[in-house]
């Protein structure tokens, strides 16, 4: 067995209706970070999708957490979904400058490029990704297609060609969604847990679509996937995104028992 590092965390942690299910009553929203490091030793940080991030930003993040965590970071629309021809290299270098906090302290585990269902496997699309992985190959990088036209042979062979991660997702067994596959095609193996709830899912509460909680039967059919893929990679990262209510936290430390169940040390 490999001995790939495996850290697993949630998608975000700044949520109020975590209050009672995983941060107690007693402590304040400026703690919610202090506390989630006390627990699990990574986090996707998902706010950066919605608002470019900022240098003095990261570093304070990186202050809260004391030094116990690392983070993957969601890239900003403006590079996944809102695209404007003339401008994504200027936010790609925006973006980038944002990051040096967590490249400096090394920790910054990958840069996740998730891109939408309408992200369809056309010319265009297969030549801004080209364009957009080159322009942040410097960085440790991600992709997550919510579109399975993109999951095929070629684009796994020029994923391994550049080293970038490909993401595996377990989302709701709805068509045209990726199954879920435990292919790794860099140093890094990630995984995203989105929840299964298919009746919500098209809808547009995002709150809906993730309020979801997996049981025990549902994470282990995972175990062997993961295994494999700590096989092929030297780390390991697995962020749960069903967020409601702490549906995330209480499915991370499930997921961690069950792994060392069977040997495989969380760290």
């Amino acid at each position: 067995m490999s001995m790939a590092e495996v850290r697993i965390g949630t998608s975000g942690y700044d949520y109020l209706d975590w209050r009672g299910t995983f941060y107690p009553a007693h402590v304040g929203r400026d703690e919610f970070l202090s506390y989630y490091s006390g627990h699990f030793s990574t986090l996707e940080l998902n706010f950066s999708y919605y608002r470019m991030p900022e240098k003095k930003q990261l570093a304070a993040i990186l202050r809260r957490s004391e030094g116990r965590v690392d983070f993957s970071i969601k890239a900003h629309e403006s590079l996944t979904h809102r695209v404007d021809a003339h401008s994504w290299r200027d936010a790609v270098k925006q973006y980038r400058g944002a990051l040096d906090p967590l490249l400096e302290d090394e920790k910054l585990a990958a840069v996740l490029l998730q891109f939408p269902f309408s992200f369809h496997y056309s010319p265009d699309n297969r030549r801004y990704l080209n364009a957009l992985l080159e322009e942040m190959r410097e960085l440790p990088l991600a992709v997550e297609f919510r579109n399975t036209e993109w999951v095929s042979k070629r684009v796994i062979t020029a994923l391994q060609e550049r080293r970038v991660a490909f993401c595996s997702v377990d989302t709701p067994r709805l068509r045209g969604l990726p199954p879920p596959v435990d292919i790794v095609t860099s140093d890094l193996a990630y995984i995203r847990f989105h929840g299964r709830n298919e009746k919500n899912w098209w809808g547009s509460d995002a709150a809906a679509r993730f309020d979801y909680l997996y049981n025990d039967e549902e994470l282990s059919a995972w175990i062997d996937r993961i295994m494999v893929m700590m096989n092929g990679a030297r780390q390991v990262r697995v962020y749960f995104n069903n967020h409601r209510r702490g549906q995330a936290p209480a499915n991370a430390q499930m997921l961690s028992s069950l792994l060392a169940r069977q040997g495989i040390a969380v760290r």
